[in-house]
């Protein structure tokens, strides 16, 4: 990675979690080529240090946890070259769904355009309460088109006509109701909330957590016919690994179980 893409993002190992900071203050951290691939090049380390329990993505300072795409650079990070059938924005989100640890994300101000398909690739999101969140890509001619096959997924259809067709901003409050983020965090508390998020991540199985998450995605578009077999067979699998065994052993002797995250 070039000092460029560093500068652009900044990881930090603390114990088994790693979080990763978009280091762009000065433009609201704002998406560029550089930032996605930093951020991939974290994902790409999550996947292949199998101690980590989860990722955190996050933006530095208290304004912005991403203002979307930097319009400065062109609209390169979510539009296809010319010679490519995919964009950067669509190679990233392709690859987050191989990850198998919880990735949350540490909301700490604006969350816009780009910044909430970042926030959205993410399987948790909590956010400071001063935090705004919007599409407002049709008031400067363009329509979040990558971004919605996130977010559908996430929030009512009705909600997300709304902030795609009008472009208007919302509270953190207001986020939390209609689903779009998981919690809103007082004045103060964000980093305390994130913590108590990932000590319930450290209670569960890592293999269960992984397992799950697979069968997540994978039952996203089945049908129920084919979800239900699907989660049958699923469920057959993760009852044979060692931290079905160990849970098991645990509840009977009534105490933590000591999970060894192997299937």
């Amino acid at each position: 990675m070039t000092d460029h893409k560093q500068s652009a993002i900044r990881c930090d190992r603390k114990g088994d979690v790693l979080w990763v900071w978009i280091d762009r203050a000065e433009r609201r951290n704002a998406i560029n080529a550089d930032v996605l691939a930093g951020i991939g090049a974290a994902i790409e380390q999550s996947l292949a240090d199998s101690s980590l329990r989860a990722l955190v993505l996050t933006g530095v300072g208290d304004k912005a946890f991403c203002a979307g795409a930097d319009l400065t650079d062109g609209p390169g990070t979510f539009q296809a070259a010319a010679d490519e059938p995919t964009t950067d924005f669509g190679r990233l989100a392709r690859l987050v769904r191989r990850v198998g640890i919880p990735l949350i994300a540490r909301v700490n101000g604006a969350c816009i355009a780009g910044g909430m398909g970042l926030m959205a690739l993410c399987d948790l999101a909590i956010a400071a309460e001063h935090a705004r969140f919007g599409l407002p890509e049709v008031r400067v001619g363009v329509f979040p088109m990558q971004v919605l096959t996130l977010l559908r997924a996430t929030v009512h259809a009705r909600h997300l006509n709304q902030l795609c067709l009008t472009g208007e901003q919302i509270s953190a409050a207001r986020a939390a109701d209609i689903g779009l983020i998981n919690e809103v965090a007082a004045v103060g508390e964000l980093d305390a909330r994130v913590d108590a998020v990932i000590q319930q991540l450290r209670s569960a199985s890592p293999t269960a957590i992984r397992r799950g998450k697979h069968a997540l995605f994978a039952m996203e578009h089945m049908a129920f016919d084919e979800a239900i077999a699907f989660a049958e067979a699923q469920i057959a699998l993760a009852s044979r690994s060692s931290d079905a065994a160990e849970g098991l052993q645990a509840f009977n002797e009534k105490r933590k179980p000591r999970w060894l995250g192997e299937s």
